[in-house]
């Protein structure tokens, strides 16, 4: 498959650019920088919207404009948490108004497909429609369902995204889960010391997938392969290996290494054994300090890796040890809680 475009909203100015500035938070929370709406939604149109699905509308939109696509094939989406703000609006009315006299809007624009739905009604497209909820695997799903489509030949483009958000009563609710990191003084130390939690995070991403290069392509998808809760970091290594072997390469191969370490010192012991081992001499990336941690974020990796290739260029923001070589080839390994764990595979066209 071929990325012939990837649009990106996160907590960094991402949206048009390639992280030339990165942003540094202070605290454990990162929102996302978002853009002039204006410039790609019908200013009646967002009056309407939620901010999760403003942010996921208009990355959608940027996508599509970037490859000159009026209509795409299909439309396909990943979200782990859905339009929270919505919902929470709902169930407060719901409770405060004993439940009567409700109005459907909240309740309408809280569904998880809503973010594609919306993207649908915007280009007036008709095709084929699916939003996936799969927790760590939401964006992996929407992947695969897009792939799967092309490599059937059922059309010939597919645009595939992921959308989550972090709002107020979302946040409280997963630091008293121990998930967040209390004592941190900004985003950039995230990876100072062991300690436990790490960076509350957002973000919405989207890709067009063609089964055919168009000759300004961003990157060639190579693969994608999930795995869920291995056993130790040895079935982790095994499935590495396997993955880079069913594509007939190893890992003297790779150019260069985006991780998911996110600064929690229980869940990154599995990138720091095999940065001794698999990994041990390689070109490596960070990039959780720069959009924070949800169940999505590997989108933001992929669009990451997308835009290297194409550029031929590692932000120094990454944080990353390289070797100068202008990376060709790029694999990514992300987990979300030691549960899902997600290769990615990514070359140059």
């Amino acid at each position: 498959m071929f990325i012939q475009a990837a649009a990106g909203i996160s907590p960094q100015p991402s949206f048009g650019a390639l992280l030339t500035e990165p942003a540094v938070y202070a605290g454990n929370r990162l929102n996302c920088v978002e853009p002039d709406y204006g410039q790609l939604i019908d200013p009646k149109m967002i009056r309407r919207m939620s901010r999760i699905i403003k942010m996921g509308v208009a990355a959608a939109m940027d996508c599509l404009k970037t490859s000159a696509t009026e209509m795409p094939g299909a439309i396909i989406t990943g979200t782990a948490y859905g339009c929270l703000a919505d919902t929470e609006v709902f169930l407060s009315k719901m409770i405060e108004n004993r439940e009567e006299l409700l109005t459907p809007t909240a309740f309408i624009q809280s569904t998880h497909n809503t973010v594609g739905a919306q993207i649908a009604l915007l280009l007036k497209c008709h095709n084929y429609n699916n939003t996936f909820v799969h927790r760590g695997f939401s964006f992996e799903s929407a992947l695969l369902d897009a792939v799967t489509l092309l490599q059937e030949q059922h059309m010939s483009t597919v645009l595939a995204g992921a959308a989550d958000e972090l709002t107020d009563t979302s946040f409280r609710l997963l630091s008293r889960f121990g998930l967040y990191k209390k004592d941190i003084s900004s985003s950039k130390a995230l990876y100072d010391g062991a300690a436990k939690g790490t960076i509350a995070g957002e973000g919405a991403a989207f890709f067009l997938l063609a089964a055919d290069p168009s000759g300004n392509d961003y990157a060639q998808f190579n693969g994608l392969y999930t795995f869920y809760k291995p056993r130790d970091v040895e079935e982790i290594k095994k499935n590495i290996q396997s993955f880079l072997s069913f594509h007939a390469i190893g890992m003297h191969d790779v150019d260069l290494v985006i991780t998911g370490q996110n600064g929690n010192v229980h869940e990154d012991a599995v990138y720091e054994q095999l940065a001794q081992t698999i990994f041990k001499g390689k070109s490596t990336a960070r990039f959780k300090h720069l959009c924070g941690e949800y169940p999505t974020a590997a989108s933001f990796a992929l669009w990451l890796a997308a835009n290297i290739i194409k550029t031929g260029e590692i932000p120094s923001c990454t944080l990353a040890m390289s070797n100068d070589k202008r990376p060709r080839r790029i694999l990514i390994y992300n987990h979300y809680q030691n549960t899902y764990h997600t290769l990615y595979l990514l070359s140059a066209c």
